[in-house]
């Protein structure tokens, strides 16, 4: 049985509509409605709900405690075979790079959101924690932006607002 620690922040993926106010808002995590919706074979996972934000919102300390987060799953035993953080992609990649220089993963450690909500038609929130489960099988120790079909090793993951995906930094 494979074993994968899932950390969630909030972010996009995580957003429902709020009909009194017409926003689309973080309250809590959807991940566990999210993986219903999956068949996974010899997959443990283990949740931990850090907090509930969008990304724009996160601070320094927000981001101190992800890493934090992320040490201390290392550190469990029995031991992890991967981690995965759900964040806002506004600033997956401030998160990805701190994660890069604070700590040295002995398993992958993968960052992955959502440009549309879990719960909006053509949402890609699935697909990519979909992906993200899969890579921390697949890849090597290190951090990762996987999302749209593609795992990318940070440092210099960065977000194109324009294609609406995460390519390398030129």
């Amino acid at each position: 049985m494979r074993h994968v620690a899932l950390l969630t922040t909030g972010g996009t993926i995580e957003k429902v509509y709020d009909e009194a106010t017409g926003a689309l808002v973080n309250r809590h995590s959807l991940v566990r409605r999210m993986l219903q919706r999956l068949r996974l074979e010899g997959l443990a996972i283990s949740i931990t709900e850090l907090m509930s934000k969008d990304s724009l919102f996160m601070t320094d300390d927000d981001r101190a405690r992800v890493v934090q987060a992320v040490r201390d799953t290392l550190a469990q035993t029995p031991r992890v075979h991967g981690i995965v953080i759900l964040h806002g992609t506004d600033t997956l990649d401030k998160t990805g790079e701190l994660l890069c220089r604070e700590i040295s993963p002995t398993v992958p450690v993968v960052l992955t959101g959502a440009m549309r909500p879990f719960e909006m038609k053509r949402s890609d929130a699935l697909q990519n924690l979909t992906e993200a489960l899969f890579a921390t099988g697949a890849m090597p120790p290190g951090v990762y932006c996987v999302a749209h079909g593609r795992a990318l090793a940070f440092p210099g993951v960065v977000k194109d607002r324009e294609r609406g995906t995460f390519v390398r930094a030129v």
